[in-house]
């Protein structure tokens, strides 16, 4: 589905694309590459952008099968748009019947503010209610994007402060903690929103601490990612075995690499 300006940006710098095509065609290559970085859980991310990369709301069947090779292991986000869709609700009753666990809201590729709903797009209001009846988390894409395209000025997570007060058993999760730009605004609303988390995926792992030099009071409310195949993500592994290396305790590093993603998704 990529447009070929986003496939020619996930392909650089990266001489294994051949690998992750098949593991894309392949849930069992792609546990066997789990297994040797010493992953057990993945959750694998999937949004509708047509503007910008090319994606449709194909994605979510597309997830749903791959992700029965082995559902304890494999967690299925997919995402609506709220301007391709006809019927919203029937959209979201289609993602409940696939089992999706997750949905991916992509403000800078999907091009518009989290908080959109109080200005009449009423079907990010009715994602957002059917996602909290029915206890699905919902990542926002937070920070800048250097796609072709992507518009950043919806990247700043300050709009979902609004998604947090209005939604408040609405389990939220801060993707890539708003870096590089609004870091100390991610790190705001965790601390301020029982119901907002933190995902560091995106962010490299040695850099991390310069980011959030007050991570360890946040541990209980931040998700390890790696935001791997992505743009500058060049091997899971790497990512795991940088995080590991900071000086962070153990307990932090174990909150952080397993727990909190287990009190989202239990095993």
């Amino acid at each position: 589905m990529f447009k070929p300006h986003a496939l020619e940006l996930m392909k650089k710098k990266r001489p294994n694309f051949d690998q992750i095509t098949e593991f894309c065609r392949s849930p069992k290559l792609f546990l066997n590459h789990l297994d040797a970085a010493g992953v057990d859980r993945a959750v694998l991310i999937n949004y509708v952008a047509p503007e910008v990369i090319g994606f449709t709301s194909g994605v979510n069947q597309f997830i749903a099968d791959y992700t029965r090779e082995n559902p304890k292991r494999l967690i299925s986000c997919g995402s609506l748009h709220p301007k391709h869709t006809s019927n919203v609700l029937a959209d979201m009753e289609q993602l409940l019947r696939l089992g999706i666990r997750m949905i991916k809201i992509h403000p800078p590729h999907q091009l518009l503010f989290p908080n959109d709903y109080l200005t009449g797009m009423k079907e990010l209001e009715i994602i957002y209610r059917a996602a909290e009846a029915n206890g699905i988390p919902v990542m926002f894409h937070t920070g800048t994007s250097v796609f072709p395209g992507a518009r950043n000025k919806y990247g700043d997570p300050i709009y979902i402060d609004d998604v947090a007060v209005d939604f408040p058993r609405l389990k939220i999760l801060l993707a890539h903690g708003g870096r590089p730009l609004w870091m100390h605004t991610a790190f705001f609303l965790v601390r301020r929103h029982p119901n907002v988390f933190l995902d560091i995926s995106g962010i490299p792992p040695i850099a991390l601490l310069k980011y959030f030099p007050r991570l360890k009071e946040i541990a209980e409310k931040t998700l390890f990612g790696t935001d791997w195949p992505g743009p500058g993500v060049p091997d899971i592994k790497k990512n795991l075995d940088d995080f590991r290396s900071l000086p962070l305790p153990e307990g932090t590093q174990q909150q952080i690499l397993s727990r909190t993603a287990l009190a989202i998704w239990p095993a």
